[in-house]
């Protein structure tokens, strides 16, 4: 916009004229001196701007005009790159030719300080500034299935181009020429073409037909399928190693990095491919033996899921899931495969794995069961396993997972609510309990867990002591055997033994047993015994059992001390007082071998520590000595390791026999009949006996006389008294003499009692004899 003196110049409009049409070409411009009053009022105004963007409107008109008739007349410019290379530059050049007219001061200025502004064309409209903007194809392609970006942005190439809809059906005869080219030689092209059809075949696993459309090739027949997965499993893969590196290494623990092959860039996109079906496949499959084929092919595809991150993890989570869930040899090879990739990539994938594996070992051993303990105890040991590959990650979860036990123990003992307790008392709680106690175990030597040992025994006796009950004796044995494994590996004094001998203390064990039991309680995978279980005799002498072995796996581990004298002697007291209150032969016959094994290992260590010229300050004696101890063996240690081969023997035995009796229908074993039952259905037996006719009174006034010493109320009473015989006898057998100094003293209508079968003669009467009449010749 002009100005003069810092005003704007106006410029008469003649009337009539429009802003937005055409104007008159006879019509111009007068100043605003040369006008008069009447033509003042009637006119319009417009400032130069304004007549500007008019001139403007004018000359984008008359542009529009003459592209029209290029156009038409089929010139170089109708093209619309000639178009688009016209627009703007135009533009610019006729507003500079107006500014020479319209301000011809800033135009001398331009002249003087910017010559190369003025001196514009159509021409130098070049194609940097066609480069700035984006310009529409004259026709749109669609993007085929290989169009893929690899990680680092790269475009690459999509080789064959294939019609939009066209998928190929793979055949037996294609399978086999694939297989015998890439055994003579694997090229690129022939790995493309088999990804993709080993692409379709996945892809019909998963029920998605538009996936499977969408691919070149198409899978139907179920035979094509497992050849073409045998042979993507079986030999693609060396066929592959061949392709990249040419030999095989001599080194073969030696892991090569596919990335550093030469051909690693054309292959990247298509092994890619290829990795994705293999993970998508494996969690399809169903079939353990072909689900176990393709794991080990998997373990031999860890060094290509390592070069793909996303890949990589996506395989972990699938593998840890089998881990959890699979059969044992699918459990087995997923964690192989976890193994081999945290080995290699501990930094990048051991941490979140470790979490991961953690969080489902909790979630899988929420319910325990004789069929599912093998299960959690291999997820223990092979967590323990994974754990130890780094000591200082493991440490991180190890110290934030014990303080989260120690967080819910503490809660449960400052709120005395039911509901707090089960937060402590399950099977969760306790398995991870013996988790921890398993790794400190194993990694106990390190210094960087020995802080650990002392919280995690602390939680361990807390939870012991949270509910003091004979009702928690189970979840009580296996915290004592979480201690015992702690306290044997990492050498640390813990003092287990009090829990075990209170139970000698709480426990009567001559009171007679309230009910019978069909069958062993299994302590193994009980946490907590019901009222009726308290009262049975199998719970005592499971009970029984279970201190034996707890107190000989724990004194085991302290066989060597030089101090093993003084440990045992509350033991070797409290075994010799149950021994002199216990009437039970069984229960008194394994304590006493007990207490045999104990005092004479604390005599051999007696005599054998006679012989050292130490003083018991000296620690570094005292540790030599015990070394020795244990490196040649005390009369306990050897007892120990023949009964844990019989034990651990009696144990897969029990298992097993419970698996063939689940298997097994066995009849249903009934009680006897009450009395009153027995007696109405002897009434209805004998009903139509004792109905007799009025012409019988008689006979059967004579039958009552003569069978009066076992007439029937003897015998229902006779009776009465031998059903409850029968009943208490099954109940309680100790009873018998009781029972019998009872039939000592009974009636003598009871002594004279009749059987059923003296009953059925008396009934009958004596047998009609037949004899020959002899008639008189009168009658």
């Amino acid at each position: 916009m002009a100005t003069v003196g810092g005003r704007k110049r106006l410029a008469w409009r003649a009337p009539g004229s429009s802003r937005s049409g055409s104007r008159d070409p006879g019509v111009s411009r007068r100043r605003l001196a040369e006008l008069t009053v009447d033509e003042f009022l009637a006119s319009g105004f417009e400032s130069e701007a304004e007549s500007e963007a008019e001139d403007a409107s004018e000359a984008a008109t008359r542009e529009a005009c003459e592209r029209a008739a290029a156009r038409s007349s089929g010139g170089p410019d109708g093209s619309p790159s000639a178009r688009r290379r016209r627009g703007r530059a135009s533009e610019h050049k006729d507003q500079l030719s107006r500014l020479k007219d319209k301000d011809p001061e800033f135009y001398k200025f331009l002249q003087e300080n910017d010559q190369s502004l003025l001196d514009f064309s159509d021409s130098d409209s070049s194609e940097e500034e066609e480069a700035q903007f984006h310009s529409l194809p004259d026709a749109l392609e669609v993007a085929s299935e290989e169009d893929e970006e690899g990680e680092d942005g790269e475009r690459i190439p999509r080789g064959l181009q294939e019609k939009k809809g066209e998928s190929v059906s793979v055949t037996l005869t294609m399978v086999e020429r694939w297989k015998q080219a890439a055994k003579q030689h694997l090229t690129p092209r022939l790995f493309r073409e088999v990804v993709r059809a080993f692409r379709a075949a996945v892809a019909t696993t998963q029920g998605d037909p538009e996936g499977a459309e969408a691919c070149r090739f198409r899978v139907t027949d179920s035979s094509v399928f497992n050849a073409l997965v045998t042979f993507c499993i079986r030999d693609l893969f060396g066929c592959l190693q061949k392709l990249l590196f040419g030999k095989a290494p001599v080194d073969s623990s030696r892991m090569l990095q596919p990335s550093t092959s030469t051909l690693w860039g054309r292959l990247r996109v298509d092994i890619k491919v290829y990795l994705n079906g293999v993970v998508q496949l494996v969690t399809c499959l169903a079939e353990a033996t072909v689900l176990a084929a393709v794991l080990r092919h998997v373990s031999s595809l860890v060094p290509y899921y390592l070069t793909f991150p996303k890949q990589c993890r996506t395989l972990l989570k699938r593998m840890v899931a089998l881990w959890s869930t699979g059969e044992e040899s699918l459990r087995v090879l997923a964690f192989l495969v976890l193994v081999r990739v945290c080995g290699h990539k501990k930094d990048v994938f051991l941490s979140a794995v470790l979490k991961h594996m953690y969080v489902t070992y909790v979630r899988n051993c929420k319910f325990t069961s004789p069929s599912t303990l093998p299960l959690v105890s291999f997820m223990q040991r092979t967590l323990t396993e994974l754990l130890a590959l780094d000591p200082g990650v493991s440490y991180q979860h190890a110290f934030l997972y014990i303080r989260q036990l120690a967080i819910h123990l503490r809660s449960a003992m400052t709120t005395s609510k039911k509901e707090m307790h089960q937060s402590v008392y399950n099977w969760q709680y306790v398995h991870c309990l013996h988790l921890w106690c398993r790794v400190l175990s194993v990694l106990g030597s390190n210094e960087a867990f020995q802080p650990l040992v002392y919280p995690l025994a602390q939680v361990a006796i807390g939870c012991i002591k949270l509910v003091p009950t004979a009702r928690y004796y189970p979840l009580r044995m296996h915290c004592v055997r979480a201690l015992t494994l702690l306290s044997e590996s990492t050498g640390t004094f813990i003092p287990v033994l009090p829990f075990i001998l209170e139970v000698f203390q709480q426990v009567d064990f001559n009171r007679r047993p309230g009910r019978m039991s069909s069958r062993p309680i299994n302590f193994s995978v009980i946490l907590k015994l019901s009222s009726a279980n308290l009262q049975e005799k199998a719970y005592r002498d499971g009970l029984v059992e279970q201190l034996y072995d707890l107190t000989l796996e724990y004194l085991h581990g302290q066989a060597h001390s030089i101090a093993f004298p003084e440990l045992v002697l509350p033991t070797v007291l409290q075994l010799k007082a149950f021994l002199r209150e216990c009437k039970v032969a069984n229960y008194c016959r394994q304590v006493r071998q007990l207490l045999e094994k104990v005092q004479e290992n604390a005599e051999f260590i007696c005599s054998r520590r006679q012989k050292a010229s130490f003083g018991v300050s000296d620690r570094l004696a005292v540790d030599t000595w015990e070394k020795q101890a244990r490196d040649e063996g005390t009369p306990l240690t050897r007892y120990y390791s023949h009964w844990r081969k019989l034990r651990d023997r009696e144990i897969q035995l029990e298992i097993s026999g419970k698996e063939r009796l689940e298997e097994l229908n066995f009849p249903e074993v009934k009680r006897r009949r009450r009395v009153e039952d027995r007696r109405e259905e002897d009434k209805r037996q004998f009903k139509d006996l004792f109905d007799l006719d009025s012409a019988e009174e008689e006979g059967g006034a004579d039958f009552s006389e003569r069978g009066k010493p076992g007439s029937l109320r003897t015998l229902q009473g006779a009776e009465v008294e031998e059903g409850k015989r029968d009943d208490q006898e099954d109940e309680e057998e100790e009873e018998e003499e009781e029972y019998s100094s009872l039939s000592e003293d009974g009636d003598p209508d009871t002594e004279a009692g009749l059987l059923p079968s003296e009953l059925w003669q008396l009934a009958e009467g004596p047998q009609d004899e037949l004899e020959d009449l002899q008639l008189s010749e009168e009658d």
